[in-house]
């Protein structure tokens, strides 16, 4: 015959079952919460990925600093192993910039050959066309627009590549803007034209005088005066500036 349980050990199997309840309960409410946390966690970025994102930086550095140094060999090679053309350092230089900067034709041939683009602007709102027509980089001006320069795309000033061209007496850099189709009319924020600053802001010596002839011969409007309504004959005859006077009255400036 089977004896009756003891209350004492009715009541330690009621506690073990509490305990039990009480520890399935905890684990249920954890598994839950770690559901939701990872429902809600961004996913983790593959370590491949983060790799590969350095590398590129990596490269990007050292085709700056190739391009800037005019290492043809080291910015070829870096161009095959994928670095990005168009990366840019702290004040927003490209490589072609720089290259563009330091002369360098043949990393500039290289760069556009591989895409770089020749109207990224840097912080000064210079472009690598923009900045190869106003230090009168001559190969590099033609490189850039046949790989698609801007031409009407303008520096800080407001300016085209062309007026810069002009004032600093790049005269094979201004002719060949003008066969390019750059507005020989263009008015920069001084209110200047090219011819304007060709003018104002030279000597009027031989290499000012053709190009100031280029401007004629692309019928520029000789008469469009500056933001105080002063023309650029008045401006060379004030400058005694003889031989562009003589230049601009031929023409039928007034």
């Amino acid at each position: 015959m089977n004896q009756p349980a003891s209350a004492h050990g009715s009541a330690s199997l009621t506690t073990r079952l509490t305990l039990a309840m009480t520890a399935l309960a905890a684990a249920t409410l954890l598994t839950a919460c770690q559901s939701r946390a990872s429902a809600n966690a961004p996913a983790a970025e593959p370590a491949a990925a983060v790799a590969k994102a350095g590398d590129l930086q990596m490269l990007g550095q050292q085709l700056l600093a190739a391009a800037a140094q005019g290492d043809t060999v080291a910015v070829r090679n870096l161009l095959a192993g994928n670095a990005p053309v168009d990366v840019q350092d702290a004040r927003g230089n490209t490589p072609l910039l720089l290259a563009t900067a330091a002369n360098h034709i043949e990393v500039a041939r290289s760069l556009l050959m591989h895409g770089a683009s020749p109207n990224i602007q840097n912080q000064m709102q210079d472009s690598a066309y923009l900045l190869a027509g106003a230090q009168g980089r001559l190969e590099i001006v033609r490189m850039t627009i046949s790989y698609g320069a801007d031409l009407k795309s303008t520096n800080r000033y407001g300016g085209t590549a062309l007026i810069p061209a002009c004032e600093r007496g790049h005269l094979e850099t201004a002719q060949a803007l003008i066969a390019a189709g750059v507005n020989v009319n263009h008015v920069n924020r001084l209110g200047w034209t090219c011819l304007m600053e060709a003018v104002v802001l030279s000597d009027g010596g031989p290499r000012h005088q053709a190009i100031i002839q280029a401007l004629i011969d692309a019928k520029a409007d000789l008469n469009l005066p500056d933001k105080d309504g002063v023309t650029a004959l008045a401006h060379a005859r004030q400058r005694g500036q003889q031989a562009v006077v003589q230049l601009l009255q031929a023409a039928g400036a007034r």
